[in-house]
């Protein structure tokens, strides 16, 4: 079976990675990392069910928390700013562009992950149903993402390229 098949099936989990690694990357970011027990509503969590949630400076998650779903809604607390980060509370989405942003960061960020990567989570992007309008996260990431890497570099959240 090929990533890509298997990817079609079952999106990368936190159970599958573990939550040390995913905890420790966003406290680089300033943000807390709360563990929701197996079964438990996912509190700030704006899709429901395993999706995860934000509330502020946390991002809450399960086991069964997609890993994508995980750092894009991570994502959005990094890409907002700071004054308006704290009244965060489920829907953290301010702008397309600021969407846009969230949706590179996740991609950029995936590689600080170590089993996912931004190869698995462009995947498990087009898996779970994300849309672009070249038709993949890949696509859209390498030749359509101009101005949300142009956004993240001007609050310095990811390196200018030289």
């Amino acid at each position: 079976m090929t990533e890509a098949t298997a990817t079609a099936t079952r999106v990368l989990t936190l159970a599958d990675i573990g939550f040390d690694a995913a905890r420790a990357l966003l406290a680089r970011h300033a943000l807390e990392l709360v563990r929701v027990d197996d079964g438990d509503a996912i509190p700030g969590s704006y899709w429901g069910e395993c999706e995860a949630g934000v509330i502020a400076d946390t991002v809450y998650a399960r086991a069964d928390t997609p890993v994508h779903s995980l750092l894009h809604e991570a994502c959005h607390l990094i890409v907002a700013a700071p004054e308006r980060r704290t009244s965060i509370h489920t829907d953290a989405s301010d702008s397309q562009a600021e969407e846009d942003a969230t949706c590179y960061l996740q991609i950029v960020l995936a590689d600080e992950l170590a089993g996912f990567g931004r190869e698995r989570a462009m995947a498990d992007m087009d898996a779970w149903g994300y849309t672009f309008r070249l038709g993949s996260a890949r696509a859209w990431f390498e030749h359509d993402a101009d101005d949300a890497r142009a956004w993240l570099e001007q609050r310095q959240l990811v390196v200018p390229r030289t």
